[in-house]
């Protein structure tokens, strides 16, 4: 088996588009597999996925503890030869100034060997004391090898890896040169989502080209080999949810994509179907018992999403009549009453009293904690198992606000660390709605999923009236 992290000097440093190629050219020599990413992330875990052929998974020290990392990485990772660890940021950065939760934390946590992507452009001799200084730094992490990267050519090459040969003792097993076509597309979150870009299997396998032949993969091997198997994760216990499965639908297409695969499993598992639908095409929503809608670029695809009337119009009735529904961050946009972007006003669903506006700069970024009202509709006891459980750690990341929302308007949460829906709360009511800018985990300590599946299942069976509150006029 074989099992390591990449990390980087810096952010962007080509960190992603180095993975995306080698689970591409492991996986095409025939070795399965398993990716992850540090963090919070949508859209490098969509490139990992499909270059690897599996779901990558995430693993982040702010929504879990060690222990559930631990167990996540060997759930996922026992039956794969290879399990390949994305980093993010520099392998030093965090939140904190013992960096707790950096990917160095990582890598000593998961007994992982760290292979470092240097950005090398306009360096030579200075590489050497770069990476001496990342190795005295910690002594007790593994670098086992350096992927150089964005090389200006041939003797550029030779010159670093002289230089690296004579003063460090770290091998070089790759040498990527500088190459347009090595280049994803980047807006305003990051990397355009794969699920979005027609081509992105033809793009991956560009990469998976271009990386094998500069790195050389039987040393990676070689290097990051181990003879400890991961302990055989215990089986996942089906819940259920009555004679008749829950039947979730669930917006997946290329404007909205961003769901976690543990998530998604997670519904599975609480005993909920997911139908799919696509809300650039499909004229009607598919029948079901509750409705989410994921993150995503609602802004890119806004004039595509007003004209399919049918659906919007659809979506709007079934809330109106009660249907359970979970939105997050894109969700929340496409169901108010108007997106604005770039000089440019769409009609959206229209079911939340509100129009949502885009900025040039973040509203609200990073890492949150959100406390449950008495107002949320199933974690009015917050998210453990316990009534008064600690506050919920989530994350957000949006360039847009809402506007015009009432002074009335019921919230779900208060915000504790965060922006929100308005710097002080998120998660807006109506109905059996819920809209949120926060992404929830799925995770032991915040079982949302099964909560969500919970009160849909009552929904449906108790035939509840919905809750009416002065969220819309």
């Amino acid at each position: 088996m074989h099992r390591f992290l990449i990390s980087a000097a810096h952010k962007s440093s080509g960190k992603t588009t180095i993975s995306i190629g080698l689970a591409a050219a492991l996986k095409a020599r025939g070795h399965s597999v398993q990716s992850f990413k540090k963090g919070p992330d949508y859209i490098d875990p969509l490139w990992l996925g499909l270059a690897s052929g599996r779901p990558c998974r995430n693993l982040d020290f702010y929504i879990s503890p060690h222990q559930e990392i631990k167990a996540q990485f060997a759930r996922h990772g026992h039956a794969a030869e290879v399990c390949l660890v994305e980093g993010n940021k520099g392998l030093y950065d965090g939140l904190d100034l013992e960096g707790s939760n950096s990917n160095a934390a990582l890598a000593r946590l998961l007994g992982l060997p760290v292979i470092l992507v240097l950005d090398a452009r306009g360096m030579t001799r200075g590489i050497a004391p770069l990476i001496l200084g990342y190795q005295a730094f910690d002594s007790e992490l593994n670098i086992a090898g350096v992927i150089l990267n964005r090389l200006g050519g041939s003797r550029h090459e030779a010159k670093l890896r002289a230089v690296i040969e004579h003063y460090t003792d770290v091998p070089v097993i790759g040498a990527v040169h500088d190459d347009s076509r090595l280049q994803l597309t980047e807006r305003h979150l990051g990397l355009m989502p794969a699920n979005e870009t027609g081509g992105a299997e033809q793009r991956i396998s560009a990469i998976e080209e271009r990386v094998a032949a500069q790195v050389d993969l039987g040393r990676l091997l070689d290097l990051t080999a181990t003879d400890l198997a991961l302990p055989q994760p215990l089986p996942v216990r089906v819940k259920s949810s009555g004679a008749t499965p829950l039947r979730i639908a669930i917006a997946r297409d290329a404007a909205f994509g961003f769901y976690y695969a543990d998530d998604l499993d997670a519904f599975a598992a609480a005993g909920a179907q997911l139908i799919p639908f696509d809300t650039l095409s499909d004229p009607r929503l598919p029948e079901a018992d509750g409705l989410f809608i994921g993150g995503g670029f609602p802004e890119c695809f806004a004039a595509a999403l007003a004209a399919n009337t049918s659906l919007r119009e659809d979506i709007r009735a079934a809330i109106e009549a009660g249907l359970p529904t979970y939105a997050e961050c894109g969700g929340l946009m496409y169901l108010a009453r108007s997106l604005t972007w770039q000089g440019q006003t769409q009609p959206m669903v229209g079911v939340l009293d509100a129009d949502v506006v885009m900025h040039d700069k973040p509203v609200g970024r990073g890492y949150v904690k959100l406390l449950p009202t008495a107002e949320h509709p199933w974690l009015r006891d917050g998210c453990g198992n316990q009534p008064g459980a600690a506050a919920i750690a989530a994350h957000e990341f949006h360039y847009s606000s809402v506007e015009n929302l009432s002074p009335q308007t019921s919230y779900a949460y208060r915000m504790k660390r965060g922006y929100g829906s308005d710097g002080q709360h998120d998660g807006i009511i109506y109905k059996n709605l819920l809209a949120s800018y926060a992404h929830l985990r799925s995770t032991p300590a915040c079982d949302w999923v099964a909560r969500f599946v919970q009160f849909v299942h009552g929904v449906r069976t108790s035939a509840v009236t919905p809750r009416l509150n002065s969220s819309r006029r």
